[in-house]
């Protein structure tokens, strides 16, 4: 069973997919840090941002990027170094929107997610999991929440729980030119799924967001067993 959750920086996708994936016994598969560990990868290599868009699979095989099973979820490997936290940083954060609108990456990169995701239970995030990589999931999620709220949630990760006036505006704006840049870009952008179920997490505590989603998940498995049963 694959189960899709998309939505917008900040949303909570990876830390609910997580959650998600825990408490149902499938694994966890964060699309956003096959993203992170390409832009990490470039910045490393000192290659010209302006020039990303001309990268070549080729190049892109250079990074040797690898993805590990460990734990309930994937470790990212950028020249056989575990990399995971580093791909977090403000420096991947403010580059990887870029990295995400480079045709040769979008191609390198959809065989490698369906290949994780083969012969496994799976949780998967990202702002096109359920209508260009997976479009066939059984289960599709939008989550989504107000600006204010994602920058609150976003500048918590970096360690400001409590921020000031100037800098959550300053996160706010970076957030909706996120946005803007992921929804408007040529290749997958970012959308919800037509059969997506969406979920505003806005008022909800992160308990409350995650037990909707296995519930949903859980009624869908049953559904399907049923089906299966005629």
């Amino acid at each position: 069973m694959i189960i899709a959750i998309d939505g917008p920086a900040g949303s909570g996708k990876s830390t609910t997919a997580r959650e998600v994936a825990r408490r149902l016994g499938f694994r966890h598969l964060d699309s956003g840090a096959f993203y992170r560990a390409l832009t990490y990868a470039a910045l490393r290599r000192g290659i010209p941002v302006e020039t990303w868009d001309d990268l070549s699979p080729g190049e892109l095989d250079a990074f040797d990027i690898r993805a590990e099973p460990a734990d309930s979820g994937f470790r990212m490997l950028v020249d056989g170094v575990d990399v995971s936290d580093e791909i977090r940083s403000p420096e991947v954060n403010a580059h990887v929107s870029h990295m995400a609108r480079v045709p040769a990456v979008r191609d390198w990169l959809l065989g490698r997610l369906r290949e994780a995701a083969r012969g496994v239970d799976l949780v998967a995030d990202g702002r096109d999991i359920g209508t260009v990589v997976f479009p066939d999931a059984e289960l599709k999620i939008y989550l989504f929440a107000d600006p204010v709220v994602r920058a609150r949630r976003r500048l918590a990760q970096y360690g400001i729980p409590d921020p000031d006036p100037a800098t959550l505006a300053a996160e706010v704006e970076r957030l909706r030119e996120r946005d803007r840049m992921d929804s408007e870009r040529e290749v997958a952008p970012l959308r919800m799924a037509e059969d997506a179920v969406p979920v505003d997490t806005t008022s909800l505590t992160f308990d409350e967001q995650v037990e909707r989603i296995v519930r949903l998940a859980r009624s869908s498995a049953e559904k399907k067993a049923r089906q299966r049963g005629r």
